[in-house]
């Protein structure tokens, strides 16, 4: 119980951070934005490998948990996209391209926030055991940024 404690006070620590950052005042990078989406990718990668074994070492895994995960990984794109319209995107006085979420996009994140923590309940319920759902936090936050940083670079190079 203690580990899953930390790995729960991780996870909220870097969505926080996720969020903080959002909200800065930061120029457009060409690759910067996608680090973290890859670093997260990465993570996410072995907490569904994780979550995978977790359920199939007490049942086989079945079609349902991974028809939802699914669908949660699409949900956070969805969300990505959403708030990458909601991301402040100028030219500052040097001519560099900046980027600023707003309160829409903390919002969204919110929202997006609670979105998986009920999917990811429901993927847990379904799988009969493990902890799938809860594991896929990394993946859903890397596909989510990575989609969310991906749309608002295309339009800081239309600028």
């Amino acid at each position: 119980m203690q580990s899953t404690n930390g790995a729960l006070v991780i996870a909220v620590l870097v969505v926080a951070l996720v969020v903080r950052r959002q909200l800065r005042t930061r120029p457009v990078r060409r690759i910067g934005s996608l680090i973290t989406p890859a670093v997260l990718g990465v993570l996410g990668v072995s907490g569904i490998a994780f979550g995978i074994a977790s359920v199939v070492k007490d049942r086989p895994l079945a079609a349902l948990p991974v028809v939802l995960l699914v669908a949660s990984l699409a949900v956070a794109a969805g969300f990505g996209a959403a708030r990458a319209r909601t991301v402040r995107v100028w030219r500052g006085p040097q001519g560099e391209v900046l980027r600023k979420g707003t309160a829409a996009t903390t919002g969204l994140w919110v929202a997006s926030g609670c979105v998986h923590l009920g999917l990811g309940l429901w993927i847990d319920h379904a799988a009969r055991a493990g902890v799938l759902g809860t594991a896929s936090l990394y993946a859903y936050l890397a596909i989510g940024l990575g989609a969310q940083n991906l749309l608002v670079r295309g339009r800081a190079a239309a600028l």
